[in-house]
This record gives structure tokens, sequence and C-alpha cells, in this order.
């Protein structure tokens, strides 16, 4: 491909609101990295961010950036140092680089690298024809794995980080935030041997398809009674053994924490926009609780773990998608989820 090749991209033209669908050099891979057609791209509640342009978006991205960072594509070009790889192979791909000399990297937690570039937030990202990833970030997909799926790797990874800090086999499991993520979290804690997952949202779509991806029952929180009937539901009324927060909502948080028994363990990954203040004594301490913060996915352990729970056939992370749009209706697709009536959109980008 020559230089002066051009790609359509999703870019953030400009500081304020909205996405602005431009035309692009195509990225050039470097000795070491790949160059990915993208044919299917998933928008996360981070593009969201960028989109409306809100406090952390404006702080942490910069104009002229190409966003998305949930990509399935078949690799198009590799660096002369590239060795694993192949033109014409699928893949999906780690959105975040490591530096890989930092501490964490070195200590086999790249994940929560001191100087982590994300792409489509620090680097250019896959709302675009083409995006470049050093080799050691690109994920070869098994030909049982759909598109589809393969572009949802990156919300799925999260999941299964989330759920596997600590035990939930035969343990009582609470997800507060019914997105993509916590609801891959509730088939996930299922899959892996929670007795009983409770799902709690205020979004009575994301509430319906929480019983469609694996949980037992689910919630309204804001409804008066709900804490006594998830108390209900365990031993004792003792409540739930853990806690997977995926929402990022001071209100959710604190009453996760309060259904969480005493001893129990709380995995965080939900971002909230802002500080959260917690009563340290009544809420954590006296309760003798965990609280494990989650970043990201674990590279590339938590890889390995979402393709061995692909295999088994117990998790059908397709059954997030609520829309498949192409490209270029990317307006409707954010507005759809800025009205909360999408719960996972794919956009087709192949031409």
């Amino acid at each position: 491909m020559g230089s002066g090749a051009r790609m359509r991209a999703l870019v953030k033209a400009e500081a304020g609101p909205g996405l602005q669908l431009a035309e692009v050099p195509v990225p050039e891979p470097g000795p070491r990295d790949v160059r990915i057609r993208v044919r299917k791209a998933g928008i996360c509640g981070t593009d969201l961010h960028i989109y409306e342009w809100d406090a952390w978006a404006s702080a942490r991205v910069r104009p002229g950036r190409v966003i998305g960072h949930e990509l399935m594509g078949t690799v198009d070009a590799v660096g002369p140092a590239v060795r694993s790889l192949r033109p014409g192979q699928r893949v999906s791909g780690e959105g975040h680089i490591g530096c890989g000399h930092c501490y964490c990297c070195r200590t086999g937690q790249g994940h929560i690298c001191d100087r982590v570039d994300i792409i489509g937030i620090d680097t250019d990202g896959c709302f675009a024809d083409f995006v470049v990833l050093p080799e050691e970030n690109v994920w070869p997909l098994r030909d049982g794995i759909s598109d589809e799926v393969g572009a949802l790797h990156d919300p799925l990874g999260n999941a299964m980080h989330t759920v596997s800090v600590q035990s939930v086999a035969g343990q009582s499991v609470a997800v507060t935030g019914a997105g993509p993520v916590g609801l891959l979290c509730a088939a996930i804690a299922r899959a892996h041997g929670a007795l009983d997952v409770v799902a709690l949202d205020p979004n009575g779509l994301r509430l319906a398809r929480a019983g469609e991806m694996g949980a037992h029952a689910t919630f309204d929180p804001r409804h008066p009674g709900t804490e006594d009937a998830i108390r209900e539901r365990t031993r004792d009324g003792r409540g739930v053994d853990v806690l997977l927060e995926a929402s990022g909502n001071a209100a959710a948080i604190h009453f996760g924490l309060r259904v969480l028994r005493s001893g129990g363990s709380a995995a965080l990954l939900g971002l909230p926009p802002g500080d959260v203040a917690f009563n340290l004594a009544e809420e954590i301490i006296f309760k003798g609780i965990t609280i494990r913060g989650v970043n990201g996915r674990r590279m590339f352990e938590t890889w390995y773990q979402v393709d061995a729970v692909l295999r088994s056939g117990l998790v059908h992370p397709e059954r997030l998608v609520s829309h498949r749009l192409p490209l270029e209706d990317y307006r409707t697709a954010f507005d759809l989820l800025r009205r909360g009536e999408a719960i996972k959109i794919v956009l087709d980008v192949a031409r």
C-alpha cells in the first residue's frame, strides 16, 4: 500500500462533543508492528465519554485522535521483524500497550504498566479501516470464533479478570451495573460455578438481557425492599459472598457493599466520574471485607482464560449485541447509547 493511501476513520477532530468521519493516512507498521484491516469494532463506554467530551475525556484525549479499542479484523501487513503472524489471519487485539521496561511490565503485570498507552485514547484506535498494533498485542482467533465475538474480546477480558480475581465457585454473587461488562460478569460467574448470581441496574432493557445472559435474578436497586430481597436469597440473610462492581456509580457501589456479607470479597472495575466517599469503618473495616481494584486484562493470562471459556460453550457473548450498524451510522449508534436504548453496538467497518 502506497505511502499516500487514505482510509476512513472516526476522529475526535476538536475539543467538544461529537466525532467526525474523516479521511486520514493509512498507518504504516514499524519493524515489529502489525497492520490490521478492521472488520468489526465494538463501542465501549469509554468511547461514549470521548464522544460526549466529559471531564475525563477532555483531560486525557488529544483532539485529532482516531478512537476505538474493541476490534476484530485480518492481518493486512507485518513489519520485517514480525515472526508469529501472517497476512490474512483473523485476529483481535489487546488495546493496552505496555512500555516493557517498568517494574510492573517486568513482573508480569503489564496491565498496570506505569506508562501504558491505550489505543483509541493515547494512540490511534480501531474505528477506522486500518489500525496498527505491536505484534505481541495481536491475538489470533480460532476458526470457531465468529467475527462479532472476536470484536468483543476486550470486554470479555475485562469481565473475566473481574470474576477471576477471587473464587466464585459455590458462592453467591451480586453484579452491580448490567452494562456489557456487567452482563459478561454474570455469565462468566455462573460458568465458573457461582450458585446464585443477581444483577442490579435501573435500566429495564439491561435487566431483561441479564436474565438471558445467565443471572439467576435481576433487581432495580431503586425499588424499596431490594436490599432485603437480595439478603433473603442468602443463608441466614447474611448477604452475598462476592460483589462484582461494573457500574462506576457511587450509589451502586455503596449498595453493593451493603449487601456484601462480612468477610466477603469485592472486585471493583467500574470507573466513577469523580471521587467516591466511604464510611471506611462501617462499610469496609468493621466488615473485614477484601476489595480488589481491577484494571483491564492480565496480559496474557486473561486472554487464555477467555479462550477457554469460549471453548466451553457456557458463555454466549453474542447475546450482548443489541445493534449492528455500519461505521457511517456512528451518530445513530452513540445516540442510542446516550439514551440507554442499546446494550452493545458493533460497528461493521469492512466495506
